[in-house]
């Protein structure tokens, strides 16, 4: 039968018009479930009070739950596979940690792909790490951090959250950019490496900004340069790492992903509302007093940041020849 010309054109733009009604509906239709937010650390960590200040203002948002979940172990690895083999429907989402971007090269017998099997939705903050000192180590700024340890080949040690960690390719990092030989000192977890600093057992250690902040404005730890590319507001006379070495920036990014294959009109809804989110000025003093940095949103900047980041850590770790324990 043949249609006439009108009616034949009319049915055309239909069926044409059909896909694009099919992803305003999926998208009106989620979330149809609680979602489930995956931080791959344990409860404590400088990821969890981000998770738990953000998941409530997503769950009014979304109309449904936002559930943090913990799931810890092999470095972020577990939580990590966990939201990999997850179905992709936006039901559940990964909190980006600098941790997967070091994996990617760290682990060579990781049964996923991070940069293939994760879709970044959204940017979220930097969090600075603070290169900072014992008060008996007799150096008071960077570049006499860099005179002393040549001075003392191979007595200025260094502590880390562990072999692979952010603070221990920090440091690593500053031994090439420098070339010094501090020896590394890792601990399970950055909490006892800042104790044992304090206690002077170590004399350097690469912190978050924000686990350290109070030991530096009590005058129990000496800072000597922020990592982060620019000054931060909560130590404004803190001169930056790079002040003293051009070019050396070391921090932690955060952020959001979902299995690949998540449909991209759901991602793009939840970019949306985590954008919103870090514009809340109630969310946003309260990153301030975490000593977090919001950052761009947008997926495609964050996935240049993700790329970026795992380059730069990657070459890191093939240079100094760190392998997982």
């Amino acid at each position: 039968m043949k249609l006439p010309r009108r009616t034949f054109l009319h049915l055309a733009a239909g069926a044409a018009a059909l896909p694009a009604v099919s992803r305003v509906a999926r998208a009106q239709a989620y979330p149809a479930r609680p979602v489930r937010w995956i931080v791959p650390y344990p409860p404590g960590g400088a990821a969890d009070p981000i998770a738990r200040l953000i998941g409530p203002f997503l769950s009014e948002r979304l109309g449904k739950p936002v559930v943090i979940e913990n799931k810890p172990g092999a470095g972020a690895n577990i939580g990590t596979e966990f939201v990999v083999r997850s179905p992709p429907d936006g039901h559940t989402l990964l909190f980006i940690t600098t941790a997967n971007m070091i994996n990617a090269t760290f682990y060579r017998d990781l049964s996923f792909d991070f940069m293939r099997d994760i879709t970044p939705v959204a940017g979220l903050v930097r969090l600075p790490l603070v290169l900072e000192v014992n008060p008996s180590v007799p150096v008071k700024t960077v570049a006499e951090l860099i005179a002393y340890a040549k001075a003392n080949p191979g007595k200025v040690n260094f502590a880390s959250a562990g072999v692979g960690t952010s603070l221990h390719l920090a440091a690593e990092l500053f031994n090439m950019m420098t070339g010094t030989k501090m020896i590394h000192v890792p601990y399970r977890g950055s909490a006892p490496a800042l104790t044992d600093l304090l206690a002077g057992q170590v004399q350097v250690l690469f912190d978050n900004l924000f686990t350290s902040l109070e030991h530096i404005k009590a005058g129990k730890l000496r800072a000597l340069g922020v990592a982060t590319a620019a000054r931060v507001q909560q130590l404004p006379d803190l001169p930056t790492v790079a002040d003293a070495v051009p070019g050396y920036e070391a921090s932690s990014v955060f952020g959001v992903g979902v299995p690949t294959g998540t449909p991209r009109e759901i991602t793009e809804l939840l970019n949306r509302e985590l954008d919103a989110a870090l514009a809340d000025p109630r969310i946003r003093r309260r990153l301030l007093e975490l000593t977090a940095i919001p950052i761009p949103s947008l997926a495609a900047e964050f996935r240049a940041e993700m790329v970026a980041t795992t380059e730069k850590w990657g070459r890191v770790i093939r240079v100094a020849n760190i392998k997982a324990e």
